[in-house]
């Protein structure tokens, strides 16, 4: 099949094309034009020997431009369309909300017209939504869950859902998506919470740096790994019926515990101490306090517990998670401390 990637150099962008390529579909990505080179995700995609099929394709568009999308999509004619392009920073969103209701909520919008006014209903759909969308509700969440958005980037992609679930009422189309919890690797953006703390440990263990900063350690969330989440996107998508599906692991974690756990593998021998704002983590090898806590960093509307109830899709289609959470933290280290080495 021919298969356009819109995010295509995003962590998830660049599993979901490894997965694509080898199965031997020939693979577009949409990315944005940039004074700066952005595809280190997916540069080992370009010519690859061990891929089997034709190498990744790259054209530029933007999710706010209808008239690049349009151009490219009528230029490639794809079976399928992943839209995993987003502004995906929950805090970046409250400073940025026009910005990520545009690429965000009306991003898929643009797409959803293009193909609905091509008329091929062949064409399929698949829309990247989150956890967030349901903010502080009770948890396990699934897909009959109430939805309570608590930020702009939450609230965008909500609108995009149930858009997507209304044109695949209203005028047939297969448009699905995949509410796909947390899910990290050592792809994941340098500014999101866990690749900021195995960075840290890494820079910390080279005398780099001396402290982490981080905000709520209470925080509660459903981590897998990306790889795994790429394969179930493949599966919501070529399922038969177009049906909304929850990705997740059903297994909850706190900030805190990733921290705690990604020291360890990192040769850390960490104690905690203190309350909120004043809570520290000491290595008792050094006496030296490694981790702080910063206020800047609190969200203006905090999301406290999301964990998965992914019965549907291991049910409908074969989908579990491979990877433990465990055996996430510690590529995720090892990774940061060899890029730093």
């Amino acid at each position: 099949m021919r298969i356009l990637i819109t995010g295509v150099t995003g962590q998830d962008g660049s599993y979901l094309a490894e997965e694509l390529l080898l199965q031997g579909h020939e693979v577009h990505g949409l990315r944005r034009r940039s004074s700066s080179f952005n595809t280190g995700r997916i540069e080992h995609l370009y010519a690859d020997p061990h891929l089997l099929g034709p190498s990744l394709k790259l054209h530029y568009g933007d999710m706010t431009d209808s008239s690049s999308l349009s151009r490219v999509i009528s230029r490639i004619q794809p079976d399928r369309i992943y839209n995993l392009a987003a502004q995906s920073h929950v805090a970046v969103s409250f400073e940025e909300p026009e910005y990520t209701g545009q690429a965000d909520a009306l991003g898929v919008t643009r797409l959803l017209e293009i193909i609905r006014n091509i008329g091929n209903r062949d064409i399929r759909l698949y829309q990247a939504s989150t956890s967030e969308i349901f903010g502080a509700t009770v948890s396990p969440q699934n897909e009959d869950s109430i939805m309570a958005p608590q930020s702009p980037y939450a609230a965008a992609k909500l609108y995009a859902y149930w858009l997507v679930r209304q044109y695949r009422e209203a005028f047939g189309l297969f448009s699905v998506n995949g509410i796909l919890f947390n899910h990290e690797s050592p792809r994941r953006g340098e500014t999101f919470v866990t690749r900021k703390i195995t960075r840290g440990l890494s820079a910390i263990q080279r005398g780099e740096i001396d402290c982490i900063y981080l905000g709520n350690l209470d925080a509660k969330r459903d981590w897998g790994h990306a790889r795994d989440y790429a394969r179930g996107m493949i599966k919501i998508m070529e399922s038969p019926i177009p049906e909304d599906y929850v990705l997740a692991t059903g297994i909850q974690h706190t900030v805190r515990d990733f921290f705690v756990l990604a020291s360890k593998i990192a040769g850390f021998k960490v104690e905690i101490f203190g309350e909120g704002v004043n809570e520290i983590a000491v290595d008792t090898a050094t006496g030296k306090t490694i981790m702080k806590i910063d206020p800047i960093y609190f969200r203006p509307n905090e999301v406290p517990d999301l964990c998965g109830n992914y019965s549907k899709a291991k049910e409908n289609l074969g989908w579990s998670p491979q990877i433990s959470f465990e055996q996430l933290v510690e590529e995720m280290v090892i990774a940061d401390m060899n890029k730093l080495t």
